[in-house]
């Protein structure tokens, strides 16, 4: 099967959607913070996290993750410090959706 960019790698893209829990919102903001940055610092697959917060629902959160690879995405999910931020967050979310996209243009093609 050919890559909708032409037979090039696709970075593989994640957008996360995550309400938060009434009175959570500024503890899970720091989590997700932090989390972004351990992903960053500790996986080499993991290109860019960004955590996006809704300028009229401050519980509402937005995180855009881009991996080398759908491969390095599953890693991700299997790292300590992945099960160790979800176990501390679960119970302060009301609500995830999770997407998932083949990127085909931009700065992550390779």
């Amino acid at each position: 099967m050919t890559s909708p960019n032409g037979g090039k790698h696709s970075m593989f893209v994640v957008v996360v959607f995550l309400e938060a829990k009434r009175g959570r919102q500024d503890t899970l903001r720091r989590a997700l913070l932090q989390h972004a940055l351990n992903s960053l610092e500790r996986e080499a697959g993991c290109q860019r996290y960004e955590v996006c917060l809704d300028p009229l629902e401050a519980s509402a959160f937005l995180l855009y993750e881009v991996f080398v690879d759908e491969a390095a995405y599953q890693a991700h999910r299997e790292l300590p410090h992945y099960a160790e931020f979800r176990v501390l967050t679960d119970p302060w979310i009301r609500s995830r959706r999770v997407l998932t996209y083949e990127m085909i243009t931009g700065s992550g093609s390779a």
